[in-house]
């Protein structure tokens, strides 16, 4: 699977992209920029980095490889999880690891991730299309000096023209005038029939209505039908956001408590896991997309530890 592809599909929409258990590919929008040196201007993009610290799944990821490649999210995650561990053991090998439109991959010599991103690259929308451009340097001429100079040595003198009468321009304004006249009597025409109209189509009108009120129309009744009972079964809620696992149960029961003081009414044990811990949820679901969706809230608002657990 070229976990890669579906990566660099996600920067396109969102701000960061969490790879589970490896880290997280951010980007940060730049404003388009112009370097005077070359006279190259540059289009507004997305800056793109690497952080190893944020590698706790968010399920974004999981959520869109399992949509794309049609199966269950609990394989998606397992076939990530696979592919983690191809690079991580690539990486303690020294070895490079080329990600397809997103960059490479080293460890440096005191095992810390460099991370070169690639330049040909632009995860902003709204800049699709747009590419580096290269002018030429404007050469201003200021030629105000050189025009006032020569004002003043070379004077220049207006001599009055007398004008000859004109006698074809009253023929003109009788023409005009004729013309504007045979307009106004054919606007006044127009009016009229207009309004011969508008008198002919209010009669006709008037006639539908009065046709209207004599017909006889059919008894509109409501007739009551029977009420019908359908019972429908709740699908299983088997997407759970974890706010925590305790050894001893009374802590378990305490956090519930505390949960609910704040709102959470749902927060309920989940069961005790292969660990002997009592787990605690803050709210369960049967939609994987419901669960993902609070998850983000949680993680905002509440605790950026809680985590997803898909139960069988």
């Amino acid at each position: 699977m070229r976990l890669e592809k579906y990566i660099s599909d996600l920067l396109y929409r969102y701000q960061c992209v969490t790879v589970p258990g490896f880290g997280s590919f951010l980007t940060q929008n730049q404003s388009a920029a112009v370097d005077t040196h070359t006279n190259t201007f540059y289009p507004p993009t997305k800056l793109l980095s690497f952080n190893a610290q944020l590698k706790s799944n968010d399920g974004l990821l999981t959520k869109y490889v399992s949509e794309a490649e049609d199966i269950s999210y609990e394989i998606a995650a397992h076939q990530i999880e696979e592919v983690v561990l191809r690079w991580k053991k690539s990486l303690n090998n020294k070895e490079k690891i080329n990600l397809k439109n997103i960059g490479d991959l080293t460890l440096s010599e005191d095992s810390k991730f460099i991370f070169d991103p690639v330049d040909n690259i632009n995860y902003l929308t709204s800049s699709f299309g747009l590419s580096s451009m290269v002018t030429p340097t404007i050469t201003r001429e200021v030629l105000k000096q050189e025009v006032e100079a020569l004002e003043e040595n070379t004077p220049i003198l207006f001599t009055p023209e007398k004008r000859a009468r004109r006698s074809y321009l009253k023929y003109a304004a009788i023409f005009l005038l004729a013309i504007s006249s045979g307009a106004v009597g054919y606007q006044m025409l127009n009016k009229q029939q207009v309004k011969n109209y508008q008198v002919v189509e209010q009669e006709a009108q008037e006639e539908v209505q009065k046709n209207i009120q004599e017909a006889t129309f059919f008894d509109t009744t409501p007739i009551e039908m029977p009420s019908i009972t359908l019972d429908l079964a709740k699908e299983p809620l088997k997407y759970h956001i974890v706010a925590g696992a305790f050894r001893v149960e009374t802590n378990a029961d305490k956090r519930i408590k505390q949960l609910q003081a704040k709102g959470y009414k749902s927060a309920d044990k989940i069961g005790v896991n292969k660990y002997g811990l009592h787990q605690v949820s803050y709210a369960s679901f049967a939609e994987v997309n419901e669960a993902l969706q609070f998850l983000r809230e949680i993680k905002t608002k509440e605790s950026s530890e809680a985590w997803l657990l898909v139960s069988e």
